[in-house]
């Protein structure tokens, strides 16, 4: 099918487009940048230039295609902690992209993230906002507001699903969470962990996310909420030891009113134990993990090149 995919040249992106290449689906990407659109141009896709922020473009780009991936969002906004920008934006451009969908049965794959669940392990069935635990458009949380939005699109005859991605999206070139702990470590020259390390981040390799994502789009039904974890959770501490062991810095317990200040913005993240299962994904769309587990990519190296 022809796919209008946004966010295409990121670190996710990236791996979707040629995954949906080399299944024999046409691409058109959004691009907002000269480079952006060479690279994209290069892996073999259709480029649109525009960007979140070009509603109409949005709207005549998904309204043209068979099938729209969305993983744009404003991620420079985000971690500048204007959350509520950010989170503005990205509903602008789900009601714009539904908009041109609506009454089609087409897919729109939405992006989202696993949540935390108090004393146990979050499932498919969990992070939806609801009247008692209200979300503040100002925060991470946010985005479950937004997940619904997608996910309600259902019943305007869209085929709507959000595949919610972990903590962890790694593998090489990564420039997410697990190198800004590398970066951490090599600057405060110890490895950490808060308390005793017990808490769990759930994770998955770049390359099996790109897969689920194309399995959503051919398969995934209407309405469906999606945990796309490779594994439910790796210990903090365990992460830690291995990035100690190649960076041959000492490995060091930081007390949990210490975390900000040692990690940075880094350091709620690194305090939480948010383990998720993917267990119904899995049976759902016939998705299993073939790349190396975290600690696994860690120790061939290129994370410390």
């Amino acid at each position: 099918m022809r796919v209008f995919v946004t966010g295409a040249s990121g670190w996710i992106g990236s791996a979707v487009v040629p995954e949906l290449i080399s299944h024999d689906h046409q691409v058109a990407a959004l691009a907002r940048s000269d480079a952006a659109a060479r690279v994209l141009r290069e892996a073999g896709a259709e480029v649109v230039r525009g960007s979140l922020d070009d509603l109409d473009t949005l709207h005549n780009a998904a309204a043209g295609s068979e099938g729209v991936i969305h993983l744009a969002f404003k991620h420079d906004a985000a971690f500048s902690g204007d959350f509520k920008s950010a989170i503005a934006a990205d509903r602008d451009a789900v009601t714009a992209i539904g908009s041109a969908l609506a009454g089609t049965h087409r897919p729109f794959i939405a992006t989202g993230g696993t949540p935390a669940v108090p004393d146990r392990t979050a499932t498919e069935h969990d992070g939806r906002p609801t009247t008692t635990n209200p979300i503040d458009d100002n925060s991470p949380a946010a985005r479950a507001k937004t997940d619904e939005m997608v996910l309600a699109l259902s019943t305007r005859a869209i085929r709507s699903a959000v595949l919610r991605l972990p903590r962890a999206v790694y593998g090489e070139n990564d420039p997410g969470f697990t190198t800004s702990l590398i970066a951490t470590a090599r600057n405060k020259g110890v490895s950490g962990y808060i308390g005793d390390g017990s808490q769990r981040w759930p994770v998955t390799h770049r390359l099996d996310t790109a897969r689920a994502y194309r399995l959503a789009l051919e398969k995934a039904p209407a309405g469906s909420l999606l945990n796309i974890v490779g594994q439910e959770g790796v210990t903090i501490r365990s992460i830690a030891e291995t990035i100690a062991r190649h960076l041959g810095v000492p490995l060091s317990s930081v007390a949990a009113e210490n975390a900000l200040e040692h990690f940075g913005w880094l350091g709620a993240l690194v305090s939480l134990d948010q383990p998720a299962s993917s267990a119904i994904t899995r049976d759902l769309l016939g998705w299993r993990p073939m790349h190396p587990t975290l600690l696994e990519d860690l120790d061939r190296g290129h994370y410390f090149r």
